[in-house]
């Protein structure tokens, strides 16, 4: 492993999910869920949109009636109206062969079935239910994920190791037997899902618990045992900061070791936030590891006693809102903008240095400091900023310099200086 960047990550079947690539050599792709009731179709084609304009790559719907069903198509053909190109992904538990039997548009609509191992079937329907999924992807074209889940694991599968495992001469530990369990869930699924016609490469492996140390352990061992592609995330991780720090810190370790081509952070909403903010946390997990760039990133210092105004916190908020703001529209117009590089700093002892580290910064005055503010761009002074519309002057430096290093005239004759090889 390189000691300064993740591991090169060990090649995996490429699986072509609508327009998108996960696996292979594709860039590590940022997935959500909406949780609107799917067949209402104006709040699910809202919030799928809300995701997509985040930075959503895929999006998942629950599929659990015959209403949602219906309601696919119509989603997603009003979706495409309105220029949201995103494949939509349906999940499924305990009755998706009816229902895919019985709304054959929406088995053509959506660009990937999710089937869960542990819930497709039991007893002996168990088998013939999960054959007739499978048999409606290799119909329609569409990739599978197979997708075990700790809470809801497959339980005769679970008490055949377990009565293999007391016949050990050294018998494994409950935890590593429960893991194996779900490890064998979702690759002899898998090979099933072949045998039965599934090219290997329309087929997605996730292995998914809520511990981060259990995570880990099965994502290393699901790597090391088979070539399919792999979805990352951390199940039931919970609410606010539990929820990101849980996820971050289990995908953060497999990310770098170089597992994983698909992730979703699973949070569960604060009241009254909004679904979104699983694909920031999600993108900037990505970012801040430097596997992929979504949006500029801001640098800003965390504050002490020699920066007692809040003024720095807030124009960092500022900023940082008005480019992820702007995002969905400098991602068509100003290619490379997402590689810009921010620092909005609040004081002399490490505002100048950074603020010449980043792309432009800011360095605001600190406690007892002149009441000025020096502007930094591509490591040079270019202004000191003044009075009460610093805010404002320095949102105007940054969109001045996006469109001249970023814009069509740029993209005409070709970037050059720091950002130019910055943005490469």
């Amino acid at each position: 492993m390189d000691a300064f960047g993740p591991a090169r990550r060990r090649p995996t079947r490429q699986v072509l999910v609508g327009n998108v690539r996960v696996g292979g050599d594709a860039p590590v792709v940022v997935q959500s869920m909406t949780n609107t009731d799917t067949a209402d179709v104006a709040a699910t084609v809202k919030q799928v949109g809300e995701l997509w304009r985040a930075g959503s790559e895929l999006v998942r719907v629950t599929v659990n009636t015959p209403e949602a069903a219906a309601a696919v198509p119509r989603i997603v053909d009003r979706l495409r109206m309105m220029g949201v190109d995103v494949p939509i992904i349906g999940d499924f538990h305990y009755n998706g062969h009816q229902l895919l039997a019985r709304e054959p548009a929406c088995a053509e609509a959506l660009a990937k079935y999710r089937i869960n191992p542990g819930n497709v079937g039991f007893g002996k329907k168990k088998d013939l239910q999960f054959a007739q999924l499978v048999e409606f992807a290799i119909r329609h074209g569409k990739p599978v994920r197979i997708g075990a889940n700790w809470g809801s694991l497959d339980q005769a599968l679970a008490t055949r190791l377990m009565d293999e495992n007391a016949l050990r001469a050294d018998p494994w530990d409950a935890a590593r037997v429960l893991r194996e369990a779900l490890i064998r869930s979702a690759l002899d699924s898998a090979l099933r899902a072949v045998e039965l016609g599934l090219p290997a490469d329309r087929i997605i492996l996730s292995a998914k618990v809520s511990g981060v140390q259990e995570l880990i352990a099965v994502y290393r061992d699901l790597s090391a045992r088979s070539d399919f592609a792999l979805h990352l995330g951390l199940t039931e991780a919970g609410i606010g900061s539990k929820g990101i720090v849980g996820s971050s810190a289990a995908l953060g370790v497999l990310l770098q070791q170089g597992i994983g081509d698909t992730i979703r952070i699973s949070l569960t909403p604060e009241p009254g936030a909004p679904r979104t903010q699983e694909v920031v946390v999600a993108q900037e997990l990505l970012q801040t590891m430097g596997l992929r760039a979504f949006t500029p990133m801001v640098t800003a210092c965390p504050g002490c006693g020699r920066t007692t105004s809040e003024f720095f916190q807030e124009l960092a908020k500022v900023v940082q809102e008005h480019v992820r703001a702007k995002m969905p529209e400098w991602r068509i117009s100003h290619p490379g903008a997402e590689n810009l590089t921010l620092a909005v700093m609040g004081c002399v002892v490490n505002g100048p240095g950074e603020s010449r580290h980043a792309n432009i910064g800011i360095s605001l005055p600190g406690t007892g400091e002149a009441p000025a503010a020096p502007v930094f761009v591509d490591g040079e002074k270019s202004v000191t900023l003044r009075g009460d519309n610093i805010a404002s002057e320095f949102v105007a430096i940054i969109d001045a310099y996006v469109e001249r290093r970023y814009g069509a005239a740029a993209a005409a004759g070709g970037a050059t200086g720091p950002a130019a090889a910055h943005a490469g």
